[in-house]
């Protein structure tokens, strides 16, 4: 199955033990100390929409986009619980198409790693870059080499919860730095039996290097890197690099 179908259901059960809510706030405090207090902001790959609630929470006026069908529908069942006042639509983020300007894109949870193609992530920031208002601010994060090459992707990991269970598997080509993980589920029905269901994932590792290429030849400005949890440098072994940039003339 295409990523994110199957797993859409159970996204948010298998990853109860993301921090959001932090993520939302070191998010919230980036973006004020880059001046955006406030605004509209969007979020790409927006998933099941968790980050995007938490967001427009914090008084954030919201549009999430993603590709899959599956997963904006429990965005949206979220919404309807919430009441929040959230924008989704359901857009390749390769050629995304808003009707105006946002004061900040942002795309967490390594999104912007299923991009595997560098010409296509320059069209990725192309369009940011477009639909950010002037000094708007992108910030992202991706996953390195040093992610995939991690010994503990490398051995499957096995999760159960509420019945289901979960096995991914991981493999990352050095050729090719793309990385494929099978996600195969196994859902409780309500007669007792279980239903099968697999997904492959593609992520490509981008060096930091290409991410600042990218950056400029799309016409933003690169402003600063740093690794997870920490405000210092990313070296060699960053697994995962958080990026911030801006708006640069259309």
């Amino acid at each position: 199955m295409d990523a994110y179908t199957g797993f859409a259901a159970v996204y948010d059960q298998f990853m109860n033990n993301v921090p959001y809510e932090e993520w939302a706030a070191f998010l919230a405090e980036l973006l004020q100390e880059h001046g955006i207090a406030g605004g509209l902001l969007l979020e790409l790959g927006c998933g099941t929409g968790t980050m995007t609630e938490q967001m427009a929470a914090r008084g954030y006026d919201m549009i999430g986009i993603d590709s899959s069908e599956n997963m904006l529908a429990e965005a949206m069942d979220k919404r309807a619980e919430s009441g929040l006042d959230i924008l989704y639509l359901c857009q390749d983020m390769q050629s995304f198409e808003l009707y105006g300007t946002v004061a900040a894109i942002y795309s967490i949870c390594d999104s912007l790693n299923y991009i595997l193609d560098y010409a296509a992530l320059v069209q990725v920031f192309r369009l940011a870059n477009n639909y950010l208002d002037p000094k708007g601010i992108l910030l992202f994060d991706f996953n390195t080499a040093a992610a995939y090459r991690d010994p503990l992707r490398q051995v499957p990991i096995v999760e159960t919860a509420d019945g289901d269970t979960m096995i991914w598997e991981n493999c990352y080509d050095e050729d090719s730095r793309i990385n494929e993980h099978r996600i195969t589920f196994f859902l409780e029905e309500e007669d007792g039996l279980y239903s099968r269901i697999e997904e492959l994932h593609r992520q490509r590792a981008y060096s930091l290097k290409e991410i600042r290429c990218a950056l400029e030849e799309a016409g933003l400005t690169y402003l600063t890197a740093f690794g997870e949890g920490t405000r210092q440098a990313p070296g060699q072994d960053t697994a995962r690099i958080y990026i911030i940039a801006r708006e640069n003339g259309k």
